[in-house]
């Protein structure tokens, strides 16, 4: 499970970032972005800021495995098992929300365009 999540959530992130380049994956992109605010600034006013249950769940399972030190941002630990460094966690937190709110900004500007594009053509 550990591998999995590992696995599932990081490709979640690279598709929450890029998945609004390609026409086929914009809507599901948009889903998943309007998910992961959801879950970071509804759930978070019960849970935390930033609450994303899958960081939850991996984080159940790797306490499980013996590992208790675990950071509360996903990202900062992706990119310290990554780098091996010990990246700042506000300076991750910062960036975290930059690069969601540009990806939100792209997936709805690029979903507009789509929308507007065939509702002209149905016309």
């Amino acid at each position: 499970m550990n591998v999995f999540f590992f696995i599932f959530h990081s490709a979640l992130i690279v598709f929450s970032l890029s998945g609004w380049f390609w026409k086929k994956t914009r809507v599901a992109n948009l889903f998943v972005l309007s998910f992961t605010g959801f879950s970071w600034f509804i759930l978070g006013i019960w849970y935390g800021f930033g609450f994303c249950p899958s960081t939850e769940w991996h984080w159940q399972v790797r306490m499980r495995l013996g590992y208790n030190d675990m950071p509360k941002s996903y990202v900062k630990f992706l990119i310290d098992a990554l780098t091996g460094l010990d990246m700042n966690a506000i300076l991750v937190d910062i960036l975290t929300l930059v690069m969601f709110f540009v990806a939100l900004f792209a997936s709805v500007v690029t979903n507009a365009r789509d929308w507007r594009k065939r509702s002209r053509a149905t016309c």
